[in-house]
């Protein structure tokens, strides 16, 4: 796979080249990030994390995800983008947690379109939304270098702005937990559409993205694994580890039913690629 380097010498900022580079890119990304907690065939799962902390994946719509990311020394949770709240409220009555707060990473409905209900049924519920997307139902506007926690936890989290698929999108990372939810930004494989953005602006947070520490657990919003690996086979068609990822994808969905990468297995993949 040619290198990012390689790219934007040859290409320069092409904004159709700059998109195709940055699909290539990201699953770099999915490779460098220690799991990808999001996929296959949406199944309901766990993933525990640093700090007492662990995400439940809640399948929602036809090809969202929402998480219940829980405290559970404190037995409380935080949500990302309810959008289809019986369902997470279902979980969470499953998961016998408190529900306090929601981040909403931008405004579209599949993402902070079930907000309004949430509050209705949790008056109580602390909504953080980003500032530059202007969501009514926020109780808090956030933006680049904020500080959000869960309410009665203690736990918090940063904001990253991310702005491009919106205007004010925003992704969530606990350094303490390891973990960031990306939204519409960052995809197994593939980034969100430019719809109030740029090419270099995208290419600026998947940078910030990619910043994170290696361990870093990514939690995606859309199931597009596979659609994303097939246009990037259709732009490297001999690209041997693309190839190789596409039937790892198809494999998650036919045996184990959930995207999920085995931390120690990827690491020893990884040592086995640098020698």
């Amino acid at each position: 796979m040619p290198s990012w380097n390689t790219f934007r010498q040859i290409f320069g900022s092409a904004s159709l080249v700059l998109f195709c580079a940055i699909v290539m890119r990201q699953l770099l990304f999915a490779s460098w990030f220690g799991s990808i907690a999001a996929g296959g065939g949406r199944k309901p799962s766990f993933v525990p994390l640093k700090a007492g902390m662990e995400v439940k994946s809640v399948p929602i719509l036809s090809d969202n995800y929402s998480y219940l990311l829980i405290d559970r020394q404190k037995n409380v949770a935080a949500v990302v983008d309810p959008a289809e709240p019986k369902k997470v409220l279902a979980a969470v009555e499953e998961e016998g947690v408190k529900l306090t707060t929601i981040f909403t990473t931008h405004h579209h409905w599949d993402h902070a379109g079930g907000n309004d209900e949430m509050r209705k049924a949790m008056p109580d519920l602390r909504v953080y939304a980003p500032k530059d997307d202007h969501i009514a139902s926020a109780t808090d506007e956030v933006e680049e270098g904020d500080e959000v926690s869960i309410v009665g936890s203690g736990h918090s989290l940063s904001v990253l702005g991310t702005p491009c698929h919106t205007r004010g999108h925003v992704c969530y990372h606990s350094a303490t937990a390891e973990a960031v939810f990306t939204g519409d930004t960052l995809f197994v494989g593939g980034c969100g559409r430019f719809f109030e953005g740029t090419a270099s602006q995208m290419l600026k947070a998947l940078d910030k993205l990619g910043s994170l520490p290696p361990q870093t657990k990514v939690f995606c919003g859309h199931e597009y694994t596979e659609a994303n690996l097939k246009f990037a086979l259709s732009v490297e068609p001999e690209n041997q580890e693309l190839q190789a990822k596409m039937k790892w994808a198809i494999a998650q969905r036919k045996e184990v039913r959930y995207m999920r990468i085995n931390p120690q297995a990827l690491a020893a993949d990884l040592a086995a690629q640098n020698h």
